[in-house]
Order: C-alpha cells, then sequence, then structure tokens
C-alpha cells in the first residue's frame, strides 16, 4: 500500500469488550497501541451479560471492579439448563450480572486513561503483512481512507471478522443447525422463566430492575433462519411455545443466536494474531464466549507488549495460541454439549435426567462449574509437579510492607510478581538477587498470611505471570531454577554488571567524613509509592533518589543533560533491587513542566498502569556565584526561573497527580539564614521557595498533604573546593559537628519527610546544615 502511514507498535481492530481489554493490557505493558472500530460510537445492544469467577478475579487483579459498583451475583449457573451451583474456591465464586455495554464503557474508560488511541468510525478494508511489519488501510465514517503501519495486528473483530478473512486463516467447524431467538421488551408483563421446557420448545424470561425483560424462545425441531429476525418472529414463537401474546410490549433488541461451532487452526499467522469471537464462534450459553475472550486478551496482552518493546523470550508470543487454542477447543466442546442438552427435543429428555443425577454428586458438580467459571485452567509452563504450576495465583490476603493485602491486588500493576512467603525466609537474600535484574518487569514482594485469611498458602515462593498464572515455585524437585524461570517467560534480566557507581571524588585522607551510609533496603516504609527528584543525576537529588528507592519508592530521575550519570542512578537504584527510570526536561525555560511531566507520566503509567505521583522533591537548583555588582539582569532571570518559578509550577501541575496524603519537599538552603554576599540572588531565590512551604501548607493541609523546606549547608558536590584539605577543614569548623555534610545526610532528612512518620509536619524550615546556623 502506498503511504503515508499512521506508525505504531500495535494495532487493534474491534472496540468491543475484547478489543478494548487488549489495549487496555497493551498499555499497561508500555506498548503503543491504535483500536480501530467500525462503529461511530459504542454499541447499545447488551448481547452478554454474564461474567465467571475467573473474569472476575482477572478484572479485580486490574483494579476494575470498584467502578462496577454493586453488582448482582448468583451462586446458581446450569449446564445445558440443568441447575448448577457454581460455588467454588475464588475471592469472586458464582456468576455476576453486568450488561456487555457496561463492561465496554468500563474498559474503553480505562484504555483511554491508560493512553490507548480508540479511533471510531474507521473500517477496516485491507491488510498487507510483511517480514517486519504490518500496514492496513481503514475507510472512515466520512470517506477518508487512513493507512496505519505496526509491528503486529490483532483481529478482535467479532465471529464476522474481516481480520480473519484478510490474514487468511483457516476457519474449520459446523454450521448452526439450531437457533435460539432473543430480545429485550418492555411493556410486557409474563412470568420469570429459567430454562423452562414445555411441550413445543423452550421458554426464558427474565424481568430486569429497569422493568425490561429479556426473552429467550426456541421451538423444537426448527432450524436457523436467514437473516436477522424481527420482533414479529420472536412474538409468533413465544406465543405458539408458551401460549402467552408479548406482541404488544416494545422492542428494544431483537436478534438470533445458533449453535454454530468453529475455531481457527491457528490463533497467529505471523504478525496477524486474533482473539475473542474472531478466534472461534459459539454458541453464547452461559455467558462462556465473552468470558473466553476477555481471558484470551489478558493472555496475549503482556506477551505482545514484551514481543515489540524488544524483551521478549523466544516462543513467548507463540506460548498465546500453544495456551489459548486448547483452552479455546474445550469450552466450544462443552458449549456444544449444552447445546444438544438445552435446545434437543424430547430425544434428550433421558440424558438430561442422567446428568441431573450425577451433578448431585460433588465431584461432577465440582468438574462442571470450574470448566464453566475458567477456574480449572492450567497452562503447561514448563517441568514441575507442585500442585499452582501454570494455575491461577490463589486468592490469599496478605500482610507485606504496604500493610494488608489481596494476591489481586499485587498484580494490578501489570508486572509479574515473585511472591517471597515465611517458608521461603532462609533464601530472602538468595531469592532477591536472583530477581533483581528482572526489577522493571517482575515485583518482588516478601508476605505473610493473615491470621484467618480465606485460604494459608502452603510454599515458600512463587513467580507468577502478568496474566495471575504460576509459572514456578520454590521447592519443587522436579522443577527448574527461579532464573531459568524468571528468562523463560520475561527474557534476559539486565546485567547486573552495568555501569559501575560513581567513585567519590574526595581524597581517602579527609578524616572529617562521614561513614559510608548502609542503606536499610528491607524497609519498604515507601513501597507502592511513586516518586519525582527534579536534578537527581547528581548530587544531594542523586543521594535524595537512591534512599527514595532503598525506601521501597518508584523514582522517577530527573535530568537537564547528563543523560549518562541519570542512567547510572537508575542502574544502581535496580543493582539493589529497586525500580527507577529517567525523565529528561530543562528547567526555567517555556514548556519546561509540560515536557517533564509528558515524560513522567509516561514513565509511571508504563510501570504503575497509572499517573499517580506521591512524592515531589524539588530539587533542582542553579547558584549565582558572582558579586551582586557583576549580576546582569538575565542571570538574576535565570536563577528566579530555576529556583524559584520551575518550583511553584511543578507543585501546580504535581498536584493534578498526587493523590491524597502526598509529600512535597523543597530543597532550600542555609543561606538564607546565613550571609554570603556572593549569593544574593541565590539565596532570594530560595527565600522564594521557603514560601511555597508556608503557604501551600495551608491550601494543601485538607488533602493531607504536607510542604516541607529542607535547608543543606554546606554538603559536598563536584566543586573543586573539595579537593582542598584546608578549605574543607575551614569549612568543617562551621559546623557543630565539625565535618562538612554529605549528599546522604540530607537524602535521609528527605525520606523523613517523604513517609508517613512526618505526616504531623508541614510548613516548616528544617536546618539540615549540621548546625551551621547555630552561631
Amino acid at each position: 500500500m502506498p503511504g503515508p502511514f499512521t506508525e505504531t507498535q500495535v494495532i487493534v481492530v474491534g472496540a468491543g469488550p475484547v478489543g478494548l481489554m487488549l489495549a487496555g493490557e497493551l498499555r499497561l505493558a508500555g506498548a503503543d497501541v491504535v483500536v480501530l472500530e467500525r462503529l461511530t460510537a459504542p454499541t447499545t445492544e447488551s448481547r452478554a451479560s454474564t461474567l465467571h469467577a475467573r473474569t472476575v478475579e482477572i478484572l479485580d487483579g486490574r483494579g476494575l471492579l470498584e467502578p462496577l459498583g454493586d453488582v448482582p451475583n448468583d451462586p446458581r449457573g446450569h449446564f445445558g439448563g440443568i441447575p448448577l451451583d457454581l460455588t467454588l474456591p475464588s475471592s469472586h465464586p458464582g456468576q455476576w450480572k453486568v450488561p456487555q455495554t457496561r463492561i465496554e464503557e468500563l474498559l474503553g474508560r480505562w484504555a483511554a486513561d491508560l493512553g490507548a488511541d480508540v479511533r471510531r468510525g474507521h473500517e477496516l478494508t485491507g491488510l498487507t503483512a510483511s517480514r517486519d511489519h504490518v500496514e492496513v488501510e481503514a475507510v472512515t465514517a466520512g470517506g477518508a481512507t487512513v493507512r496505519l503501519r505496526a509491528g503486529y495486528v490483532v483481529g478482535c473483530d467479532g465471529e464476522d471478522s474481516t481480520v480473519r478473512r484478510l490474514g487468511g486463516f483457516d476457519f474449520p467447524g459446523t454450521d448452526a443447525v439450531r437457533e435460539l431467538l432473543r430480545a429485550d421488551v418492555s411493556g410486557i408483563e409474563i412470568p420469570d422463566r429459567r430454562f423452562q421446557r414445555l411441550e413445543g420448545g423452550l421458554a426464558i424470561a427474565a424481568r430486569r430492575p429497569d422493568g425490561v425483560t429479556r426473552v429467550m424462545v426456541h421451538e423444537f425441531g426448527a432450524v436457523p433462519r436467514r437473516g436477522q429476525p424481527r420482533f414479529a418472529d420472536v412474538a409468533d414463537a413465544w406465543k405458539r411455545v408458551t401460549g402467552e401474546d408479548i406482541g404488544g410490549g416494545t422492542p428494544l433488541w431483537v436478534n438470533s443466536f445458533g449453535d454454530a461451532s468453529r475455531q481457527v487452526t491457528a490463533y497467529r499467522r505471523d504478525r496477524v494474531l486474533l482473539a475473542g469471537d474472531a478466534a472461534h464462534r459459539q454458541m453464547p450459553i452461559g455467558g462462556q464466549a465473552l468470558n473466553l475472550g476477555l481471558q484470551d486478551a489478558v493472555n496475549l496482552g503482556w506477551k505482545l507488549a514484551a514481543q515489540v518493546r524488544g524483551h521478549a523470550p523466544e516462543g513467548l508470543l507463540d506460548s498465546y495460541h500453544a495456551e489459548r487454542h486448547p483452552v479455546g477447543r474445550r469450552v466450544l466442546d462443552n458449549i456444544r454439549s449444552q447445546a444438544l442438552l438445552l435446545l434437543g427435543g424430547p430425544e434428550v429428555e433421558a440424558v438430561r435426567e442422567v446428568l441431573a443425577e450425577l451433578t448431585g454428586g460433588e465431584d461432577a458438580r465440582r468438574h462442571l462449574a470450574a470448566m464453566v467459571s475458567g477456574l480449572d485452567v492450567r497452562h503447561d509452563v514448563g517441568p514441575g509437579d507442585h500442585p499452582l504450576l501454570g494455575r491461577r495465583l490463589p486468592h490469599w490476603e496478605l500482610a507485606t510492607g504496604e500493610g494488608r493485602v489481596t494476591t489481586a491486588e499485587l498484580l494490578r500493576t501489570g508486572h509479574g510478581l515473585l511472591l517471597l512467603l515465611p517458608g521461603a525466609r532462609e533464601r530472602l537474600e538468595e531469592l532477591r538477587t536472583a530477581a533483581a535484574p528482572w526489577a522493571e518487569r517482575v515485583r518482588t514482594v516478601t508476605a505473610r498470611p493473615v491470621p484467618g485469611g480465606q485460604e494459608a498458602p502452603d510454599t515458600a515462593a512463587l513467580l507468577v505471570r502478568p496474566d495471575g498464572h504460576v509459572v514456578w515455585a520454590d521447592g519443587d524437585p522436579a522443577g527448574t531454577g527461579v532464573t531459568a524461570a524468571l528468562n523463560r517467560w520475561f527474557g534476559a534480566g539486565r546485567r547486573a554488571d552495568g555501569p559501575a557507581a560513581r567513585k567519590d571524588r574526595a581524597p581517602a585522607w579527609t578524616a572529617t567524613r562521614a561513614p559510608a551510609t548502609k542503606w536499610r533496603t528491607d524497609m519498604g516504609r515507601l513501597t507502592g509509592k511513586t516518586a519525582l527528584v527534579t536534578g537527581s543525576s547528581r548530587g544531594m537529588g542523586r543521594a535524595a533518589a537512591l534512599r527514595l528507592a532503598a525506601d521501597g519508592a518508584l523514582v522517577a530521575v530527573h535530568y537537564t543533560s547528563n543523560e549518562e550519570a541519570a542512567a547510572e542512578v537508575v542502574e544502581l537504584i535496580e543493582k539493589d533491587g529497586g525500580r527507577a527510570f529517567t525523565v529528561r526536561a530543562e528547567l526555567g525555560v517555556p514548556g519546561d513542566v509540560h515536557e517533564l511531566f509528558l515524560g513522567l507520566e509516561e514513565g509511571l503509567r508504563e510501570r504503575t498502569g497509572g499517573t499517580d505521583l506521591n512524592i515531589l522533591v524539588n530539587n533542582a537548583g542553579v547558584m549565582g556565584g558572582v558579586k551582586p555588582e557583576e549580576t546582569t539582569p538575565e542571570k538574576f532571570d535565570r536563577v528566579f526561573a530555576v529556583n524559584a518559578r520551575a518550583p511553584f509550577f511543578l507543585i501546580q501541575r504535581a498536584l493534578k497527580n498526587m493523590p491524597d496524603g502526598g509529600r512535597i519537599i523543597n530543597i532550600s538552603s542555609g543561606l538564607t539564614r546565613f550571609a554570603n554576599p556572593d549569593e544574593i540572588a541565590y539565596a532570594m531565590s530560595k527565600g522564594a521557595v521557603e514560601q511555597l512551604a508556608l503557604h501551600f501548607a495551608k491550601y494543601l493541609g485538607p488533602r493531607g498533604i504536607t510542604v516541607n523546606s529542607v535547608a543543606p549547608g554546606i554538603t559536598r558536590n563536584d566543586n573543586p573546593v573539595f579537593q582542598i584539605p584546608e578549605a574543607v577543614e575551614q569549612m568543617s569548623g562551621l559546623s557543630a559537628f565539625g565535618r562538612v555534610g554529605e549528599p546522604e545526610d540530607v537524602a535521609d532528612v528527605v525520606a523523613f519527610l517523604a513517609s508517613d512518620d512526618a505526616r504531623w509536619i508541614t510548613g516548616s524550615f528544617v536546618d539540615a546544615t549540621g548546625g551551621t546556623l547555630l552561631g
């Protein structure tokens, strides 16, 4: 196809629940995605309305249940119309009634908030795959032709998938021989019916709280009609089967579905993949079709993101077909069985009676319930005999450094999870060290069971994929080691021997030097928090970034020009098992805050799935260093632009991202209390910074956000003066402790103010000069 093209990493075709779920998963894992949807607006037709336990667990693992509010739950389901108790060990047993329109709305907002580019009114008309990319062509609702190029295309465009057709996928199976008519009708009064088998057919009716009744009817022996049914067809069939007249009602939606059963032979053809009904067609009995598709998307999303971001191990993307094709085949088989039981005439009654007797036994009930709900899925993830290997991570309530959490909450970042439980106590450091090279992709959490929790973990340590499936268990004699499992599922880790830590330039002879700080990496008091430290590629900012990361925070290391130094800080943090990323922006120039937050939000979104910023440290600054008579207006303005204006507007912008209870720490200077004529402009700018703390503290108090100023004194930095023994000795004499300050001295104060221990301190001036201001 001729250009020009819109470039992205993944194109998803179809903005139904499956396509939107996949788009959100891709963005959560840091991949760029464009979604093309033929419809100009979300459909108002709620075809599906049932979520099963495994799907609800997945939504919980992405933090998507709370927005749904109170959802009706029913422990009862059915198998081919035969009542079936679906209660099984799960955080959300049974089935949950959520209209498909509500699911689409929820997933659409989630994907968009994560940065997915959803383009409605774009109908796919062409697709060409080459060795290293895919090109697609679409026609907009206005008739314009647009072209896009991506690394991969995924068809989530339903049972009549254009991607499947254009991609040349084989789609074997059987066509429908029976159909079920369906309509949502207002203005009728009929009894509720749950799979009522009458002489002439099957009747189902359920009245919703809004007064609308969903009716479904099948006449025994009737064959599928061509085209979509009219409401008159539904009303006539309903009257023949039940004797009731619903023709006076108002139809809101009418359709039919048959018992066709088809599945593509391959879910992937090179750079084109399929998910949901594009990959398999089945009768949506018991809501299994929607649930199957959503689970396809969650299995694929993190794998495809790893592929396009360049760290997928060999074969990871192929595991999508290897895992989901057998699951899809099994679901299609059970749906075909149910269709026969549900829509068959008198000839199936004997089979129904036998099956009803069998489901009265616990083993048969649990087997069918697990199959329908998706709780029995077990993937082949490699050697090992542990009972959890390949299965979903169970629902446990655990105590961690973040407080009391569930296993679902631990998966919400979309990262892998190395869960260290009490049985791994003797191997904690060994396992942490082994996982450190994968810190950007795998989160390591130490936890213990909460007394009285639903289930106690009977294992020492588990490695869990982003989709919630266990791929390694400690102590499994038939399994592999954790490093092999990390390599297999998360690709090669970062080398532990990356750029070396900067050697301190201070000479070894300095007797007054403070002892090196030993970071307490097991504190975890900031675990789950995010922090931005401006000017953190060197000096006090560098030390503050290292300390906050050691306390558990995900740290954005800001720099202006020295990318190598900033990357080195990130390497040091990750080497110690922490998490960090760099963000570049020049402060004190037009557009500085906007540029910084573009990079910050992108980095946060890739690593946390959101853009919350809990801690802001305004550290970046420039010195004056000139005599008063030599200070030019340009120099003065530059000092104030970086030291005072930038912190003000950084706070202003950060408040859009900062949850209640956040922390803002501004680095001031002892020079606001100690005279140095060569730094008048600098001291004035830092005095302005102290006013930020005073006034913002009052303003933000109702939100529980604290704002404080930290004033360092003479602190060792890259200034050549610290290489002169006589100068260091003279400066040391100004401190009550007889030495110059180290960046770590200030970093410890910053870490304290960032913690919950400092929740009752705000608007303060913290003297961190080592007693230099005592006189």
